[in-house]
C-alpha cells in the first residue's frame, strides 16, 4: 500500500466520527463517541484525561492495534479504518513508532539487536539495518551502549533505547503511551526532553499520558472525558 503525497493542506492523521463500542454480556460500553481529531505532520499532541475516559482506546485506533466500531480513519492519504490484520501489520511497521510504558524490550537481545529487531521485517539489507540501528541510537544518545542487554540499563535507559527502536523504522509518527509511567521523576523528565528534541527536529508525536505536566510539553492538548473530546488547548510558545 503506497500513500498517496499529501498537499501542504492535507493533514497526516485524520479521525471523523470514530466511535468504539464493546459488547460484555449484552451491555454495550461506549469507549469512544464522536471523535474528530486531526495531527498534521511535525506536530505534538497530548492526549489526557481520567483513567478510563478512552485515551488507551483512541492511541490503540491510532495504532492500528484495533480497529474502530464506526467512523473513518485516514492515515498519510489512505484510508486505514478497516483494513484486514496483514494489512495493518504491515501499515504498522512503516508508518508507525511505538514507545510503551513498560519499554517492552527483549531480554535476551543486545540493545543493537533490539532497535535493528523490526527492521528485519522491512526487507532491508544487513549494511541498512545496522546504519538505522545506530543512527537512531545515536540520537538517544545510547550509541555506547549497543553491546549491553536491557537488564543492565536503568529504567530511563531503556527507555532511550525503546524510543531508539520506535526511530529505526523512520515512522511517520511517533506513538507514546505513558512513556514516563515507569520512571522516576528525573528519568521522566529526560525522556520528556528527549521527546522534546526529536519533535524540534521534525518528528510528528503523539503522546497519552495522565500527568498534565507533561502534557504541557506539546503543542496542543486534547482532553478526553467518557470517551468524548472536551476540550483543545493550545500551548503559547
Amino acid at each position: 500500500m503506497t500513500a498517496e503525497p499529501q498537499s501542504a493542506a492535507s493533514p497526516l492523521i485524520h479521525l471523523q466520527g470514530i466511535q468504539k463500542v464493546f459488547l460484555t454480556d449484552e451491555v454495550e460500553t461506549h469507549a469512544l463517541s464522536e471523535i474528530h481529531l486531526e495531527i498534521a505532520q511535525g506536530e505534538y499532541v497530548s492526549i489526557a484525561g481520567p483513567s478510563g475516559c478512552g485515551k488507551s482506546t483512541l492511541l490503540a485506533i491510532l495504532g492500528l492495534l484495533d480497529t474502530p466500531t464506526g467512523g473513518t480513519y485516514t492515515l498519510n492519504g489512505n484510508q486505514v479504518a478497516n483494513l484486514d490484520h496483514s494489512a495493518r501489520a504491515r501499515i504498522r511497521n512503516r508508518e508507525i513508532g511505538f514507545i510503551f510504558q513498560s519499554f517492552n524490550l527483549i531480554g535476551d537481545l543486545t540493545v543493537f539487536e533490539n532497535v535493528e529487531l523490526p527492521l528485519t521485517y522491512r526487507g532491508l539489507s544487513a549494511g541498512e539495518r545496522k546504519e538505522r540501528a545506530m543512527e537512531a541510537l545515536e540520537k538517544v544518545g545510547m550509541s555506547h551502549r549497543l553491546r549491553h542487554y536491557p537488564s543492565q540499563l536503568s529504567g530511563g535507559q531503556q527507555q532511550r533505547v525503546a524510543v531508539a527502536r520506535a526511530l529505526g523504522g523512520k515512522p511517520s509518527i511517533l506513538l507514546a503511551d505513558e512513556p514516563t509511567g515507569n520512571l522516576d521523576s528525573k528519568n521522566g523528565e529526560a525522556v520528556m526532553d528527549l521527546l522534546r528534541q526529536l519533535h524540534r527536529e521534525g518528528a510528528t508525536i503523539c503522546m497519552v499520558t495522565h500527568d498534565p505536566r507533561f502534557a504541557r510539553h506539546a503543542d496542543r492538548q486534547i482532553h478526553l472525558f467518557d470517551g468524548r473530546i472536551v476540550e483543545e488547548l493550545v500551548e503559547a510558545r
